[in-house]
């Protein structure tokens, strides 16, 4: 892929990420401060709950998904938090579906696909899309998790269903678009961040959570489930945050900041 001079530093970030499912692709070495030997330490977890960059999202992420056993990591697969926004921009969508094919989400119950859109973090989840939209037992949907009610989330399903409408496509499945249209989107009433700043810390805890708790068929008969207004409180957010910090409190993540 040729590199423009207008590159901006998030789509920069998009096609490095890239190049780690898809080595063939051909890039620019992209300037990078040097790395400081000063470690960061975090007592109240300030840095985790405050805005998280995607850089830093998928540092404190990749922490988090090794922590969970590789048992309790079969029944999930996840798609990289830039993957969506990069769909959303024509110039990319047919290398994000090249990488997409790549992790199998067909064959998982559970696909997490975190989102970052107007500055803003929320949790898509894909669940059951291998099977039938009659199965009363595993049904195919979609959970879209936010911490801020306020901004609509919904404002978000246009593009949702373009993009799983691609995702279909690019894996030839026999699936009309009338039925990928009717897969449920649903939006849970979950805790809300109290400031500005927290929504990236509440992606990463609603990953933590649901990963911890999902059942091992997901039905809408059955929804919401665990993902409710009261799911957990600030303390637990806070805990939470603490625990990943320790998790790479000997690592150095200047760059991410």
């Amino acid at each position: 892929m040729k590199a423009r001079s207008n590159l901006t530093k998030q789509e920069a970030d998009m096609i490095k990420r890239g190049f780690l499912a898809d080595s063939s692709m051909i890039l620019v070495d992209f300037p990078r401060r040097r790395r400081s030997k000063r470690k960061i330490k975090s007592k109240n977890a300030t840095a985790m709950q405050n805005k998280l960059d995607s850089g830093a999202f998928e540092c404190y992420f990749q922490n988090l998904w090794r922590s969970f056993s590789e048992d309790k990591k079969t029944s999930f697969t996840y798609l990289d938090c830039l993957w969506f926004e990069l769909h959303r921009k024509s110039a990319y969508k047919a290398k994000v579906l090249t990488w997409i094919q790549k992790k199998d989400i067909f064959s998982k119950k559970y696909v997490l696909v975190p989102i970052v859109c107007w500055r803003h973090w929320s949790l898509l989840i894909f669940c059951h899309f291998g099977e039938s939209i009659k199965s009363e037992t595993r049904t195919p949907c979609m959970l879209l998790l936010d911490s801020l009610e306020k901004a609509n989330p919904r404002r978000l399903e246009p593009d949702i269903r373009k993009f799983v409408l691609d995702i279909y496509k690019a894996e030839g499945r026999l699936e009309t678009k009338d039925f990928i249209y009717q897969i449920p989107l649903l939006v849970p009433k979950v805790p809300q961040q109290r400031n500005g700043e927290e929504c990236g810390s509440f992606v990463l805890y609603f990953i933590n959570l649901f990963m911890e708790s999902a059942p091992e068929d997901f039905s809408t008969q059955h929804f919401p489930y665990f993902m409710k207004d009261n799911w957990f409180t600030p303390e637990g957010l806070k805990s939470f945050c603490e625990k990943i910090e320790s998790l790479k409190e000997n690592s150095d993540v200047d760059e991410l900041l």
